[in-house]
């Protein structure tokens, strides 16, 4: 089984490369940031930690953790980001090694993993590869503007927060570009993964 990192920037169009790689490669999708939120719901490992942590504040009426209230609180305070960083980023890795050992036992070929602050999060050991996804600013702007009803002031905020473009194109090792036509980009995966596929025959 191969373990592919999907990576990239907001607008980039991840979500239809995935699409694509499951319907055509028969791969496993699993996107970090769902696996998070799973793993932060009330019974799960996550949830008594950071209920712990933040106080009863960030429980909802009806006992979930209210995501809005815990959002305000990390995002206007670095120091408790990190403790929050330090609950949920483990579980989650743990969660994703696991799942890749039952894949391996079902004999799935293609498990990918996508974040788009993958670069950050440490998976390098656990991915046999990663790739970008890069598309020009002024696409990803329009695409967020017409799909998402984001104004340009709401995705430049968002921009900033992401890794620049010479971080990606350091830590990965094939960049797609899905600047064009989805048909352009379709040539480009099929190219990069039947070669993957080539060299280690």
């Amino acid at each position: 089984m191969k373990v592919l990192g999907i990576t990239g920037g907001v607008g980039s169009g991840k979500s239809k490369v995935l699409k694509y790689l499951e319907t055509e490669y028969n791969a496993v999708v699993v996107q970090l940031d769902e696996v998070a939120k799973k793993l932060q719901r009330r019974g799960q490992p996550c949830y008594e930690q950071i209920v712990a942590a933040f106080g009863e504040t960030v429980v909802g009426a009806d006992r979930e953790l209210a995501r809005d209230v815990l959002g305000q609180i990390v995002f206007a305070d670095a120091g408790r980001l990190e403790i929050l960083n330090q609950i949920v980023h483990p579980a989650v890795k743990q969660w994703v090694e696991e799942d890749i050992s039952a894949k391996k036992q079902e004999q799935i070929p293609l498990y990918i993993i996508e974040a788009a602050l993958l670069p950050n999060a440490g998976y390098e050991q656990i991915c046999d590869e990663m790739w970008y996804i890069f598309t020009e600013e002024t696409v990803r702007r329009g695409r967020l503007e017409v799909s998402r009803g984001y104004t340009q002031e709401q995705i430049t905020r968002m921009i900033e927060t992401q890794p620049d473009e010479e971080m990606f194109r350091r830590v990965c090792h094939v960049v797609i570009d899905n600047s064009g036509t989805f048909e352009q980009t379709k040539q480009q995966i099929d190219y990069y993964y039947m070669r993957n596929e080539e060299e280690q025959k």
